[in-house]
């Protein structure tokens, strides 16, 4: 195996996955959805700068062809399992959650079974566009559920009619309560709608993947 600066930062990929759900473990909210989503954020950006160097640099390597998509679907499915547990089965969040999930089972199955011509399933342009709206969606979802419990943490001493009168504008906002609840809802809306996109991309190249398989399927 060969240990070069694109396969490095693919391996840290892989090991932020999981520490993005045990940041909930070990920190408190609303500080755990913020390190939730730096870890995120950061590792995702790195799934654009692996790539770029390893083709700038001639270092593709099959460490890096190998590690790069399963560092991919960690991270989004701890990412996943990290919303949902958080805000719970919301529709919205678990039918496309659901699509995405099964899809990445299903392609990586096939995958396996296909062993040697696994090459026939070579990630598209539109596979990437999914992977990046996927990332965006989720750390979109990830800032709400930090703006959410920051103002539960704010409100905490203070009666739900106060609380309500602040964030509508009839009281003083000393904690910039009001904003922090637009921006709530617009991480909520824009999240779901995001990960609707995602979901229906995932559908589209999953079934596209399918058919290529398909060949290699027959008896």
């Amino acid at each position: 195996m060969t240990w070069t600066i694109p396969n490095i930062l693919t391996v840290f990929r892989l090991v932020s996955a999981p520490m993005v759900l045990l940041s909930f473990v070990i920190l408190p909210r609303p500080v755990a959805d913020w390190a939730a989503l730096v870890l995120f954020v950061g590792a995702s950006v790195t799934d654009w700068i692996d790539g770029k160097l390893a083709r700038a640099w001639d270092q593709q390597t099959k460490l890096g062809t190998m590690l790069d998509p399963i560092a991919d679907k960690a991270m989004v499915v701890v990412a996943l399992a990290a919303l949902v547990g958080l805000m719970g089965l919301a529709p919205l969040l678990v039918i496309p959650a659901a699509v995405i999930l099964l899809r990445e089972v299903f392609v990586s199955g096939l995958r396996e079974f296909l062993g040697d011509t696994a090459g026939t399933l070579k990630v598209t342009k539109l596979a990437k566009w999914k992977t990046t709206i996927q990332m965006i969606a989720i750390s979109v979802l990830m800032a709400f559920g930090g703006l959410v419990s920051g103002i539960e943490a704010l409100t905490a001493g203070m009666d739900s009619a106060t609380a309500a009168a602040v964030i509508e504008g009839a009281e003083e906002d000393l904690f910039g309560l009001r904003w922090k609840s637009i921006a709530a809802t617009i991480c909520l809306n824009g999240g779901f709608v995001l990960l609707w996109i995602a979901a229906a991309l995932t559908a589209i190249t999953g079934w596209d993947y399918f058919n290529k398989a398909r060949p290699y399927l027959k008896d």
